[in-house]
């Protein structure tokens, strides 16, 4: 995988430079994979719209963040998205309008091209299979930090392990996961040790 898609590098260049033309066909291109992020954390799709145009008005105000040397400007934008919606289940569950999100929940329909989706269901699809290769412990650690918003403590006291034997649970997921994902990505198929 590059370290950026090609053909988002004029667009964030563009927007660099002020250019709304380039947001918008950033937004056209990125959104739907975003607002499924956004969704699925929060259980609500109108607080996922909100932090989605969050999102892209961050990218907006300040689009030399994007840093190409650690990954594509989707995964920003995922990054950027999945710590937004964290921050707003957080908020929301101060006030009391806590939303359980389930895994394994069906990813909202985004609008787009064949390839787009396909590619986007392919994806999903991959990283569905490497979550279910991992260790239980290992992957409802995961579970817990990236899709319910967790902090390491939280899933310490939920799960009732030890604040280092949960850190290293995501340390470890999180290789493995890179590590299976590579492997699906290159045409492969994860090993069994994972």
């Amino acid at each position: 995988m590059t370290a950026i898609d090609p053909s988002d590098a004029p667009l964030l260049d563009r927007i660099a430079r002020g250019d709304s033309d380039a947001l918008g066909a950033l937004y056209d291109r990125h959104a739907p994979r975003v607002l499924g992020l956004t969704t699925r954390i929060l259980s609500d799709r109108e607080e996922a719209e909100d932090v989605l145009q969050e999102v892209f008005l961050q990218v907006w105000r300040a689009p030399g963040r994007f840093e190409a040397s650690r990954g594509s400007a989707l995964t920003w934008l995922l990054v950027l998205a999945r710590s937004r919606a964290i921050d707003r289940l957080r908020a929301l569950r101060r006030r009391g309008r806590d939303r359980h999100v389930e895994i394994g929940a069906a990813e909202v329909p985004a609008p787009g091209d064949l390839e787009r989706d396909t590619q986007t269901s392919q994806e999903a699809d991959t990283v569905r299979r490497v979550l279910a290769g991992l260790p239980a412990d290992q992957r409802r650690a995961l579970e817990l930090a990236y899709f319910e918003g967790y902090t390491q403590s939280e899933i310490a006291a939920l799960t009732g392990a030890p604040l280092g034997t949960v850190k290293t649970r995501l340390r470890q997921g999180m290789m493995k996961l890179r590590d299976g994902f590579r492997t699906y990505s290159e045409g492969g198929r994860p090993s069994a040790s994972l």
